[in-house]
């Protein structure tokens, strides 16, 4: 799966360095500038899936650099942050269709459910196939022992081994569709109920 990738424009080092260590231990790659008149060439460059913009900078304001942005992507993901809100700041932004408003100073809990949700929103991938895996085999388990049902039990309802049922359970192996179609249909649920959040 793609890591989201995300680039964080803000003349404050301080900041920079903070939300470059925060969101790289979420396991995002990221990438800072503290000087806004490069970000252009630096959008252009490479493939960002989320820009973090500060408002209130040096040589070009973060509603400049907005403008200029939406002209060449109006699609990609944008969070301003401000440690000046106004009115004004932030009808401009919502004209320019930002993700998220967020304002200084914030929490890193709030932080990390905005960019989460932020990258919901768009589609974006975030977690990691092996988290899916748990999450199924975790689904999968809770199920199979909601209905009193042994792992050799569901081997005969499914005609797939007891080892691959017990390495699914385990993420351990990662479960073809049609296998998940068996293991759904014999605990009489959706497909879709497996992935739980995902």
């Amino acid at each position: 799966m793609p890591q989201l990738s995300i680039l964080v424009v803000d003349d404050d080092q301080d900041v920079c360095e903070y939300l470059e260590d925060f969101l790289g231990h979420e396991g995002y790659r990221v990438v800072t500038l503290n000087d806004p008149a490069r970000a252009m060439e630096e959008i252009r460059a490479s493939d960002y899936h989320l820009i973090i913009l500060d408002l209130m900078m040096p040589k070009v304001s973060g509603i400049d650099l907005l403008e200029q942005i939406r002209k060449i992507d109006n699609d990609i993901a944008v969070v301003i942050l401000t440690g000046y809100p106004s009115l004004e700041s932030a009808t401009v932004s919502i004209q320019h269709e930002v993700s998220a408003y967020i304002t200084k100073p914030f929490s890193s809990d709030d932080f990390r459910d905005v960019i989460q949700r932020v990258a919901k929103k768009k589609g974006l991938v975030l977690r990691e196939e092996d988290e899916l895996h748990a999450t199924i085999g975790r689904n999968i388990r809770q199920l199979r022992k909601e209905r009193n049902l042994t792992l050799k039990q569901m081997a005969r309802r499914t005609k797939l081994s007891v080892s691959l049922l017990s390495q699914i359970e385990r993420a351990e192996s990662s479960a073809s569709v049609s296998s998940l179609f068996k293991v759904a249909t014999a605990l009489d649920v959706r497909i879709t109920d497996l992935f739980g959040d995902f």
